[in-house]
């Protein structure tokens, strides 16, 4: 378990020492406030409905800000093993007497633990920026729902970024993984749309991705799906994905 959070560290260091390790976080926290200003110049909040907590959870929304934030996480999913072929450290890093699943694990925990700071540092900012821009009323409901929403578009990222990182395994390229992996979250909705009629579409993964459907007493994606359900097909194929890198890349020569 020490060599372990060893190698944990290490790759958490190497993204760290990159130039370009804090572009995310200042994107989306100057996004954040860009909101924010557009928000208070338009007037959105002249009724004092909206709070910073409520706006904070608004933020989450896969199909705004949610979805840069989902973006950002698959670039750096991306390139956590695609940069170690393409630089020929991949080599160095398997030779240190360490297997090569303990290896691959300590990347994907690495690629979730850094999508869940993106996700920490749009919270925060939102909260703090929404709640001096709007006020902090409604602290106990405001503050769950807040949570909910990050913790909600988290699972979601989950799945996109263990997507991405199955196609750096497979093709490591980290340029073919960002554009196939960006691809397919903009056409999800589309794809199920599509593919509505038919009865194997409560099997498909894009289906169940958004949990936030399940918000509120929200409608959801396949009529008679349930919560567990969902859970259970999203559960199923990042098992199988996650087989799939394992597999590869213990397989694979990188001689």
């Amino acid at each position: 378990m020490r060599s372990f959070g060893k190698l944990l560290t290490n790759e958490w260091l190497k993204l760290y020492k990159k130039r370009s390790f804090f572009v995310p976080y200042a994107v989306l926290a100057a996004m954040v406030l860009f909101i924010v200003y557009l928000f208070k110049s338009m007037g959105a909040n002249e009724g004092g409905m909206l709070s910073g907590y409520e706006f904070s959870a608004w933020l989450f929304n896969k199909n705004g800000t949610g979805q840069m934030l989902t973006f950002m996480a698959i670039i750096g999913s991306a390139g956590i093993l695609a940069k170690e072929h393409s630089l020929g450290t991949i080599k160095l890093l398997l030779i240190r007497g360490q297997g090569r699943s303990k290896i691959l694990a300590s990347k994907y925990v690495t690629v979730l633990l850094y999508s869940l700071t993106l996700s920490l540092v749009t919270l925060f900012v939102g909260i703090a920026a929404g709640g001096a821009a709007f006020g902090f009323q409604g602290v106990e409901t405001g503050l769950v729902g807040a949570l909910a929403a990050a913790g909600i578009h988290y699972a979601y990222m989950i799945v996109y970024v263990t997507i991405t990182f199955l196609l750096g395994v497979l093709t490591r390229s980290a340029g073919a993984s960002i554009g196939i992996g960006m691809m397919i979250v903009l056409m999800e909705g589309l794809v199920v749309q599509l593919l509505s009629r038919y009865a194997f579409t409560k099997y498909l993964l894009f289906t169940h991705a958004d949990l936030s459907v399940y918000l509120n007493g929200g409608t959801p994606p396949v009529q008679g799906v349930t919560l567990p359900f969902s859970l259970g097909v999203i559960f199923v194929y990042l098992a199988l994905f996650l087989g799939a890198s394992f597999v590869t890349f213990k397989k694979r020569d990188v001689a």
